[in-house]
């Protein structure tokens, strides 16, 4: 059917250099990256886009992480969207990924082999349509 359709991450992050260095990291991966400054910013973005992954910070201005990305569940072309946390405020989240609505919670600074192995956990298996 031709080419592989090149699958897009939401990176929702307040920290410029921050969503730069992780926006660097997944286009290293071979995905393409849309960003979002703050958690109002990521739900516009997956209401237009409907990324193929979003990596959320949980602390960001305007609209948390986990507000965001419990709005962003209540989107028809969305709620199946894998939502990862990123967050830098220890362990205190990481057993209760499911109750914020994220996938997954990873710690922050992410080092790249993790990111990749994060990447490929969700990206990597063909999409139902």
């Amino acid at each position: 059917m031709g080419k592989i359709m090149e699958k897009t991450v939401l990176i929702a992050e307040d920290y410029a250099d921050v969503r730069s260095m992780t926006r660097m990291m997944v286009e290293t991966c071979g995905y393409r990256v849309v960003e979002a400054q703050d958690g109002y910013e990521a739900l516009e973005a997956a209401k237009e886009r409907r990324p193929d992954m979003i990596l959320m910070d949980i602390a960001m201005p305007l609209m948390n992480g986990i507000t965001s990305a419990g709005l962003i569940r209540t989107i028809a072309h969305c709620e199946d969207v894998p939502i990862i946390a990123l967050t830098a405020y220890g362990n205190d989240y990481l057993d209760h990924a499911d109750e914020f609505g994220f996938d997954q919670v990873v710690q922050k600074p992410v080092q790249i082999d993790d990111l990749r192995t994060l990447l490929s956990k969700y990206l990597s298996h063909e999409t139902e349509h």
